[in-house]
């Protein structure tokens, strides 16, 4: 089992028809280990320009990026198979350049694979991304969690809580796998978020099919975690998470401008946060990309999400790369 729904083959597959507003020049997975192994484990790779850099299968929709499989396995290699893996991606895709991103730092297979490229000769480096707040569930659950969050965001909630009440009629529906009985109530959600989404203050989506085709496919592999918060019959908030493997990603949130004072937002985040770990019971909540200001208090840790960059300088085209590379990060 991969480790992370962006390791999911549903995920890469999904991605690339519908994820890219111009589609890789060329796409494939580097082969890591195959069936003689075991299970086949591989990256999801592409590429833009013909002999060009191989990149990861992924971009702005991606929270994460790894490989698919059990992962684990990558750490059992041996320097044999790591020369069989490189010249199989050098043979494949003719490339001197690899780059990944966005990766787990603290991940074992990352560790492997550097291992694993050093061992077949290759030059690596890496490269910061970009900074990711999460949540380790706490034993007790959401009310140990909330009972530790700052008395201003508490305050927030309640607040907000009371001044919907004000307001009029209001509610949370929440649309999972079991509870989208009916296809029409699927649709029906996917309309309301649109809807809060384009009065919010968040640009369009680059590909306007992406996010609503996410969420059928959310509902067929047991992900979707759709929160919506209506007041006086009108949809105001809503929230995309996924949930997988014991992890709630929160990926996709909006709410209409104007229903500040509400606090609309943290009032549907609180709700769905409560689900996730009173009801699905996963072990982490992750904000996946950013530093906004706003995740430090619904979040008590931050990582770093980084990037590979590796090169064959036993080509010329990889020892110029590499050369340009690591002279710019002396000048930095």
């Amino acid at each position: 089992m991969s480790a992370d729904v962006f390791q999911t083959e549903a995920w890469f597959a999904y991605l690339l028809a519908h994820g890219f507003e111009q589609p890789p020049l060329r796409q494939g997975v580097w082969q890591l280990s195959g069936a003689a192994q075991g299970e086949a484990l591989c990256l999801p790779v592409m590429q833009h320009t013909p002999r060009g850099a191989v990149l990861a299968l992924g971009n702005y929709y991606s929270g994460l990026y790894g490989p698919v499989g059990a992962v684990d396995r990558l750490e059992r290699l041996s320097a044999v198979q790591w020369q069989a893996a490189v010249e199989n991606l050098r043979s494949r895709f003719d490339s001197a350049v690899l780059r990944l991103q966005p990766l787990d730092a603290e991940s074992a297979w990352l560790a492997a694979l550097e291992k694993g490229l050093r061992s077949a000769g290759w030059w690596i480096d890496r490269f910061f991304c970009f900074g990711n707040w999460y949540q380790p569930v706490p034993k007790g659950g959401f009310g140990v969690y909330w009972a530790q969050r700052p008395s201003a965001l508490q305050h927030s909630v309640a607040r907000g809580r009371r001044r919907l009440g004000k307001a009029g009629t209001w509610r949370i529906d929440l649309h999972t796998d079991t509870s989208a009985a009916t296809g029409l109530e699927l649709e029906q959600a996917i309309a309301a978020y649109q809807s809060v989404y384009a009065r919010s203050w968040k640009a369009p989506e680059p590909c306007a099919g992406f996010m609503p085709g996410l969420m059928r496919l959310a509902v067929r592999e047991g992900w979707l975690r759709l929160g919506v918060l209506w007041l006086n019959d009108q949809p105001v908030a809503a929230q995309l998470w996924l949930v997988y493997g014991g992890k709630a990603n929160i990926y996709k949130l909006a709410y209409v401008q104007g229903q500040e004072k509400l606090s609309v937002g943290s009032v549907l985040t609180a709700a769905l946060m409560e689900h996730a770990m009173e009801v699905d019971h996963v072990r982490e909540v992750d904000y996946l990309s950013g530093d906004d200001a706003y995740k430090a208090d619904w979040m008590a840790h931050r990582r770093a999400r980084v990037g590979l960059v590796a090169f064959d300088p036993r080509r010329l085209r990889g020892w110029l790369a590499a050369g340009r590379h690591f002279a710019g990060r002396i000048k930095k």
